[in-house]
């Protein structure tokens, strides 16, 4: 009975912990559209009157939105913070802005994404780094884009439409729209053509499992999972 009152008590304090256009946080930020909703725990939030969500956009648990160095700067009259709409976000994402992050519409993140627009400068061979003045660089994320569990998207990124960024890629530059990136640094592996479509192309030309093989699967045949395994190794091999 205990540990059931207990789950039943964390479910209250996670639904009327987290920040939606019907709570008192709202009135915090630039714009928190209709339909979003911050998760409870709630990581570090500040400076949320530089910061604008889009409708229907989902924020998961322990996510640190945050605009300035430290609460309580005055970041003058513009957003620095921009999310668009029907977004989702991971839990452990960090969105961190100093001059301007612009997300776009349809973005998806998997969780402990890192977005910032400002890094320590290392041009003084005698200060510590720690102890430089940071720079800031713009970044921009287009509209339908996928980054990858742990991915790091650096000051000066911008990202075009439906770019797929593998986990654990560090992303800095400019990449176009309909690619796939990956790797430390991040470079584009794979991209489409309109005349040939995605290059490079699957392995085999054809996907590891066809939609037959699929179905027999979901009809619990043991000969589908034959065929699986079998086109498995074929492509491993």
């Amino acid at each position: 009975m205990l540990n059931a009152a207990v789950h039943r008590g964390w479910e209250w304090l996670a639904h009327h912990g987290e920040i939606s256009p019907s709570t008192p946080g709202r009135f915090d930020f630039a714009r928190l559209g209709e339909g979003v909703s911050i998760g409870f725990p709630i990581g570090t939030i500040y400076g949320e009157r530089w910061i604008s969500i889009g409708d229907h956009t989902l924020i998961g648990t322990h996510v640190t939105l945050a605009a300035g160095f430290v609460p309580g700067l005055d970041l003058g009259p513009d957003v620095i913070v921009r999310i668009g709409g029907s977004c989702s976000f991971g839990r452990g994402n960090q969105i961190i802005g100093h001059q301007s992050i612009e997300i776009g519409d349809d973005v998806f993140t998997g969780p402990n994404v890192y977005i910032t627009d400002q890094n320590h400068s290392y041009d003084d061979l005698d200060m510590p780094i720690g102890r430089q003045w940071p720079e800031n660089n713009p970044v921009v994320i287009g509209d339908g884009c996928w980054l990858g569990t742990g991915a790091i998207i650096l000051p000066g990124t911008r990202l075009g439409r439906n770019v797929a960024v593998a986990g654990g890629a560090v992303v800095r530059g400019e990449f176009p729209d309909h690619c796939v990136v990956a790797g430390v640094p991040a470079k584009i592996v794979r991209r489409y053509d309109p005349e040939e479509g995605w290059q490079p192309p699957l392995r085999g030309g054809s996907p590891l499992v066809s939609l037959d093989e699929l179905a027999k699967l979901s009809e619990g045949e043991l000969h589908g999972l034959e065929l699986l395994n079998q086109r498995l190794r074929e492509e491993a091999g």
